[in-house]
């Protein structure tokens, strides 16, 4: 079974709730990126989702483009985040740690430069097991959609608070591994509140689809994910960790600060 099904399953079944952090592949570096991956997963993140860099990003506020704007400043190539992964993937196991799902953040142009089934093998054999492009509209997702469901490599759609719900109905069936609700209008940034609405719309999209539904964008604070912990399969913090990557510290001091935010938005899902 594809290791984002089995933890899900195996959630439902403990009745808890995922937890998802969001890295940038590269920043500060390479190698630091391994050191973050291990330290979330020793904290407990159920899933983790890696971010590579792209010049252009279609959805990603000021922190996130920042923090890809220094990868890319350093090199960063999708060859080597895949070197990257496998070696991390490979130490884990070898040293019994804890080995939670990965899943890319990744721009079609990226995919499609490198041929969409070359992609998507190449990344399932570095130890993905799924990929989120967020700048895919379900119209053109088809072919992605078909050469993933071939190599049992899931693809997870974005649903936003625009989306007609004649166009979530169709993304939600595209989708696998699980649905990603992005929680407020715009692009990714922290947030003081989320929308009064949200509850609602998540409560219309379970009667829509049995997967798993994890909301993203916005989600910074332990209030947030005490909201959203009755209403959603998993929450995604993204801008609330990439901003403490950029900070002027050694690699051990950042992989705490991180840990210790990841430990923070955990406990109140769980309290």
């Amino acid at each position: 079974m594809d290791p984002i099904d089995e933890l899900f399953i195996r959630l439902k079944t403990a009745g808890r709730k995922a937890f998802i952090p969001f890295l940038t592949a590269g920043d500060p570096d390479l190698a630091g990126t391994a050191h973050l991956l291990r330290e979330s997963a020793r904290r407990g993140a159920s899933l983790i989702e890696i971010g590579f860099p792209y010049s252009d990003p279609i959805a990603d506020g000021s922190v996130i483009q920042a923090s890809y704007t220094r990868a890319l400043n350093k090199g960063v190539t999708v060859d080597a985040i895949f070197a990257m992964i496998k070696d991390y993937r490979d130490k884990a196991r070898q040293l019994k740690e804890n080995d939670v799902p990965l899943v890319a953040m990744v721009s079609y142009s990226i995919v499609h430069y490198r041929g969409i089934e070359r992609f998507i093998l190449d990344a399932k054999s570095a130890g993905f097991s799924g990929a989120i492009v967020p700048d895919l509209p379900v119209d053109e997702a088809d072919e992605l959609a078909r050469l993933a469901g071939q190599h049992d490599f899931k693809l997870i759609m974005l649903v936003t608070p625009t989306t007609p719900r004649e166009r979530a109905m169709r993304i939600a069936r595209l989708s696998t591994g699980f649905l990603y609700c992005v929680s407020v209008v715009g692009i990714t940034g922290e947030r003081s509140q989320l929308p009064p609405d949200l509850l609602e719309s998540l409560a219309w999209l379970r009667t829509q689809t049995a997967l798993p539904m994890c909301v993203g964008f916005g989600i910074s604070t332990p209030d947030h994910v005490r909201v959203l912990r009755d209403s959603a399969d998993g929450v995604i913090v993204g801008s609330a960790i990439v901003r403490k990557l950029g900070a002027a510290k050694p690699i051990d001091e950042i992989a705490k600060d991180v840990g210790d935010l990841v430990t923070q938005l955990m406990d109140a899902l769980t309290q």
